[in-house]
């Protein structure tokens, strides 16, 4: 029980700390609690995204408040995923060593039936097994600590990634709208009527006719 007064500060003048079991069930209940939370910023940044298209044409200030909410939104979702692999990690560490406490108990029992069995078993082999087991555990909270440092928070946003993205969505608008106006790329022309057209009688011939009439005329009237 030495690894878990190490572990827990469970030991001391004062009561006893929490068990293994109530450990690990507050771990659960702090997961499906950052779980929730997760949704939560995902669906912000998509809302965020939806505004930043919506003015990135009309009201480029608006736009790029939220694509800076956004950012944040994005910022704290990588904290809560950083968080929630600590506590996975701190969460198995518990469950084993809450099965090595029944495995060490066990142990203990065997131990005792052997030693009954054998009374020249040799105990200095258990303790380095003992030992080992201790070291590789105490080597997984180190890593557990390391990686449950807090991540810094704060407000460094690049202005240029900020406008270059902003550019990128008024560009697909642009495109979009663009679009909408054109219309259907394709229209059909109407059909080459298939009949010729009318023959055009030549203006020489119509004067030559005016002419013999009106010599026929002449000779008549003579």
């Amino acid at each position: 029980m030495a690894l878990f007064v190490k572990w827990f500060g469970v030991g001391g003048k004062g009561g006893t700390g929490p068990s293994p079991q109530e450990a690990i069930q507050k771990l659960r209940e702090t997961e499906e609690m950052l779980t929730k939370k997760q949704e939560f910023l995902e669906k912000k940044i998509e809302q965020e995204l939806q505004i930043a298209k919506k003015n990135g044409t009309k009201n480029k200030r608006a736009a790029l408040q939220a694509l800076k909410r956004k950012k944040r939104y994005e910022k704290q979702l990588a904290q809560i995923d950083g968080t929630l692999s600590t506590i996975e990690f701190q969460r198995e560490a518990l469950e084993n060593a809450n099965t090595n406490t029944e495995v060490l108990r066990n142990m203990g029992f065997a131990a005792k039936a052997i030693k009954s069995a054998h009374e020249n078993m040799d105990i200095d082999k258990v303790d380095d097994l003992m030992q080992n087991i201790t070291e590789q555990q105490e080597l997984a909270q180190e890593i557990s600590d390391a990686i449950s440092k807090p991540v810094a928070f704060g407000e460094d946003f690049d202005e240029d990634e900020l406008l270059a993205e902003l550019d990128e969505l008024e560009q697909e608008q642009l495109d979009k709208n663009l679009l909408e106006i054109g219309g259907p790329e394709n229209t059909p022309l109407p059909n080459v009527p298939s009949t010729s057209l009318p023959s055009r009688p030549a203006k020489k011939e119509e004067d030559n006719d005016d002419i013999e009439d009106l010599q026929r005329w002449a000779m008549e009237a003579m």
